[in-house]
């Protein structure tokens, strides 16, 4: 158990699990010559074929000519295809080609690898409410960044 208090600990501990399972997501990534960043492109492509390059920048907060950069290295592997668009000749659209779908399937098997490892000593009912409870914090901070000006509930407001 952390020493401190929740709000001593919270944000600093919830930084450094990110900042380890992509580190560790990295590394077992390279197993399959793909690096997470060129992981999670397939991933989302593989979830919503068809996608504009543009929205796929959006969804995963990336500036579009580093994602374009993923994107041509994925063509380059034949994982990744970009289509013109059938209503404007300006965007491209995203799909996966048949060589992606081993290199996906492996990846999956690698995804439950990492999440067992991450998970390991917890059981599975403790997960899910973890997983529930994270999911919670998230809309949470959703929420908060949709209505900024707003005061945190059952806060009173002081003035001067």
């Amino acid at each position: 158990m952390p020493h401190g208090s929740v709000d001593m600990n919270f944000l600093f501990t919830l930084g450094e699990v990110q900042r380890m399972v992509r580190a560790y997501a990295d590394k077992q990534a390279a197993r399959y010559g793909i690096t997470r960043a060129q992981w999670a492109v397939l991933a989302k492509v593989e979830r919503t074929e068809g996608l504009k390059q543009s929205e796929l920048a959006e969804q995963m907060e990336m500036q579009p000519i580093t994602l374009t950069r993923l994107i041509d290295k994925l063509c380059d592997n034949g994982w990744i295809e970009r289509r013109d668009d059938e209503n404007d000749r300006r965007v491209n659209r995203l799909y996966l080609r048949k060589a992606a779908r081993p290199l996906l399937g492996k990846l999956a098997g690698l995804r439950s690898e990492l999440t067992a490892t991450a998970l390991e000593g917890i059981n599975p009912a403790d997960a899910h409410r973890l997983l529930a409870q994270l999911e919670t914090i998230k809309e949470n901070v959703r929420k908060a960044i949709q209505n900024p000006a707003s005061e945190p509930p059952g806060k009173e407001q002081r003035y001067g």
